[in-house]
């Protein structure tokens, strides 16, 4: 059962939650990085090609998608683009 806290009229996300999103977001960057190719990514992330499949599959991670949200997103202001990964 997933409980949320409510602070001030906000959901706040469980750990489970988080973790999922911190995932989600790392797979999104290793995967640009590598330019889409999966199994250069998979090494990126220390992970086997299999389990960077079901995690995109998990997710329901699209190529197409992902760059159409990066597109309309005013610069400096990627998904993932913060202080906490510098390069």
């Amino acid at each position: 059962m997933h409980l949320a806290i409510l602070e001030k009229g906000k959901t706040m996300h469980t750990l489970k939650e988080k973790i999922e999103d911190l995932e989600k977001e790392e797979i999104i960057s290793a995967l640009r990085k590598s330019n889409w190719v999966m199994a250069q990514a998979a090494r990126k992330l220390g992970i086997t090609e299999r389990m960077i499949g079901y995690k995109i599959r998990k997710y329901g991670l699209r190529i197409k998608e992902v760059r159409w949200i990066e597109d309309t997103q005013p610069a400096g202001h990627e998904q993932g683009n913060d202080d906490r990964h510098p390069g």
